[in-house]
């Protein structure tokens, strides 16, 4: 078979989608079409923020142990500016919340704990927070 020459533009334009293969997965799922693709690269050109996203998706594939460790160090980077008591305060704050929750569930739990001393209470809890009567 004889092999026809492409036109250089589409020769470049097809030396681009193999170096962002994002834009194969595109058309295949459907959400674009070559010819959209072409004419788009054809008139904006490679450089145009209409392929960051296939660029963006690259380099996330490329670099994924990088991504890790600048997260980490990002977070350790922000624990080294944090105060000490001020974390101390939110972490008591946070408790003390969990505990005020932890009480209200308890309550709607039919009271959790019974109170401790020797008198038991007069009044009976029902079983359920809802009672009904019939008639």
């Amino acid at each position: 078979m004889t092999k026809t020459k492409l036109h250089p533009s589409v020769e470049k334009f097809k030396e681009f989608v193999k170096q962002n293969p994002q834009i194969i997965k595109e058309v295949r799922a459907g959400n674009t079409t070559w010819q959209e693709l072409y004419e788009d690269w054809y008139l904006l050109g490679e450089e145009d923020s209409r392929w960051d996203s296939f660029k963006e998706n690259k380099e996330e594939a490329q670099k994924p142990e990088e991504k890790k460790s600048d997260w980490v160090g990002s977070i350790m980077g922000t624990l080294k500016q944090m105060d000490a008591n001020q974390m101390q305060g939110f972490i008591s704050n946070l408790s003390q919340a969990l505990s005020a929750v932890q009480g209200a569930i308890s309550q709607f739990q039919g009271g959790g704990q019974k109170p401790s001393g020797g008198s038991k209470s007069s009044v009976s809890k029902p079983s359920s927070p809802f009672t009904f009567k019939k008639d």
